[in-house]
């Protein structure tokens, strides 16, 4: 889970750029000259971070089972947006439901993991708690 930009605790922001550390790269925002390398299985499914209509939820349940069954396969796996913390916190929450975590377990699971900031668009979390993504 990571966004186009970093920010390391005492420095400036630097940009982030995929090339073949992964296997799929799932991207919620793509950013020319971000990656990744050619040859990567790369899903785009473009959302904003705020409401969602049905096309896009149907495809954030899309990407959460892309994800996940590619976890389950051993397979290297980013989910991206821009900074990394509400739209990829959505579906790797999403993939973590899937497999069987409550929306609660998977939003804390996230905040212990990436940060005590990811997912905290309440629109997303009232998504996960609903059990409304496809």
């Amino acid at each position: 889970m990571g966004g186009h930009e970093a920010a390391p605790e005492h420095g400036t922001v630097q940009r982030v750029v995929v090339r073949d550390e992964f296997d799929v790269v799932l991207s919620l925002l793509s950013l020319p000259g971000h990656g990744p390398a050619p040859g990567v299985e790369h899903h785009v499914h473009a959302i904003p971070d705020g409401p969602l209509d049905e096309g896009e939820l149907a495809g954030v349940g899309r990407l959460a089972r892309i994800a996940g069954a590619a976890v389950a396969d051993g397979r290297r796996v980013l989910v991206h947006c821009y900074s990394g913390y509400n739209r990829s916190g959505l579906v790797i929450a999403a993939a973590l439901i899937a497999d069987g975590h409550t929306a609660d377990e998977a939003i804390r699971l996230i905040r212990a993991r990436r940060s005590p900031y990811a997912l905290h668009n309440d629109v997303f979390v009232g998504y996960l708690r609903a059990g409304e993504l496809g």
